[in-house]
């Protein structure tokens, strides 16, 4: 039997980037270049685009733990293995094989084959049954084919072959970058952030944006909003996270407008200042966390009157889900803990009992046509503080930020 030359990788499988057609090698390639910034600085020697999967080549001294923990949160993959290459010889396959069973105990298995290179000389059932009878002779367990204790996976490319015992789950979706940028309203409640991973999921970088009411309020929907910009940050490497005085402009328009509306010129507010940061990211949608139905500002007749404030599309992925459900993806993301601490963001500060359900655009209007649009935009936007995130070796760091308006460039 041929001596084993065995080099340890992750094979990384996608789903719905096969699917693309001619678009298909842009999507390859930017799942391959999220895969390295995930894994950056852990051992990874190369990534490797195969037919139809991405190999990840280790280095001997890999971190392999924190690999496969970064890996499975790279989104565009389907799922993916700690596998082994080996040269495209039977007899070496074989002998990695049996080497990497040391060690296992199972009383039953099965081989699975995918034959993607169709010019080698066996097939795929072919190689099932040399194979299996190789451990079968090797370690004495029985072939089970319905409900094994082992499964041994061989993979066949040109030029070599791989192998793996177990396969994990990845998040699917779409890679991140490929679908452009968004620009996401971030509150530090529940809704949000899944709002913001369902984007990244679509495949989009997303920007995220929150108003506060510092200082008189509190910090901590500031430090929660920062918190959860560093627990969604491993999905796209690098986050910003722009943080809004809001409280100037609350008070000015409670000065002038009656209280049924003010929750509704709050959010056209929230959605102009959002476009303005839109422009100099070059995001082409904005996104909520709003749910219809949901609270007294979430009908139909309010969300028409808040989106003729913007010129951008707003997008809301989570309109037609309930809060149970909401909350089962939260906890599934790990940003619900974070989201449920208590604390005061904008949107408690000077809310009133009543807001209107059944906002009339043009009585907004009117009522808008009270302030100086302008300068409170101006004024909100003036006073941002910009935080960016990078994801490094498996931890987030976060460091000033700046935003430069066109009269600064």
């Amino acid at each position: 039997m041929a001596r084993a030359a065995v080099t340890p990788c992750v094979l990384v499988h996608y789903h719905e980037i096969a699917l693309k057609g001619k678009n298909r090698p842009m999507f390859i390639r930017r799942l391959a270049e999220n895969l390295r910034l995930a894994t950056q600085g852990l051992g990874v020697r190369e990534v490797r685009r195969l037919t139809g999967r991405l190999a990840l080549i280790l280095a001997p001294d890999a971190a392999q733990d924190e690999i496969r923990r970064q890996i499975s949160r790279v989104l565009g993959v389907a799922n993916f293995a700690c596998a082994y290459r080996t040269p495209l010889h039977l007899d070496v396959l074989k002998a990695a094989i049996g080497e990497k069973l040391v060690g296992r105990t199972f009383r039953t298995f099965r081989v699975q084959t995918k034959r993607g290179y169709k010019a080698f000389p066996l097939t795929s059932p072919e190689i099932n049954r040399d194979v299996g009878q190789y451990i079968k002779a090797q370690v004495g367990a029985g072939v089970d084919l319905e409900t094994p204790e082992l499964t041994v996976s061989i993979e066949i490319v040109p030029h070599e072959a791989f192998f793996f015992f177990e396969r994990e789950p990845g998040p699917g979706g779409l890679p991140v970058g490929v679908s452009g940028t968004v620009v996401c309203l971030l509150s530090g409640g529940i809704d949000s952030p899944v709002a913001a991973y369902r984007l990244l999921k679509r495949g989009c970088r997303v920007v995220f944006v929150h108003f506060h009411s510092y200082p008189i309020l509190s910090r901590v929907s500031q430090e929660k909003v920062r918190e959860l910009a560093a627990l969604l940050t491993p999905y796209q490497s690098t986050s910003r996270l722009v943080l809004v005085p809001f409280a100037p402009l609350q008070q000015a328009i409670v000065a002038e407008v009656p209280a049924p509306a003010r929750v509704v010129l709050y959010r056209r507010f929230m959605l102009r200042i959002a476009q303005e940061i839109s422009h100099l990211m070059d995001a082409k949608a904005l996104v909520t966390g709003e749910s219809l139905g949901q609270v007294a500002s979430q009908t139909l007749e309010n969300l028409a009157v808040i989106d003729a404030a913007s010129h951008l599309p707003v997008l809301r992925p989570l309109i037609g889900m309930d809060k149970q459900e909401i909350v089962a993806q939260a906890m599934q993301l790990g940003t619900y803990e974070v989201s449920i601490i208590p604390d005061q963001d904008c949107c408690t500060l000077f809310i009133p009992r009543n807001p209107t359900v059944r906002a009339d655009k043009e009585e907004i209007e009117r009522l808008e046509a009270r302030l100086d649009v302008a300068k409170l935009i101006r004024q909100g936007i003036e006073g941002v503080h910009v935080l960016d995130f990078v994801q490094e070796r498996g931890h987030v760091h976060a460091h000033p930020g700046e935003l430069r308006w066109p009269s600064q460039r």
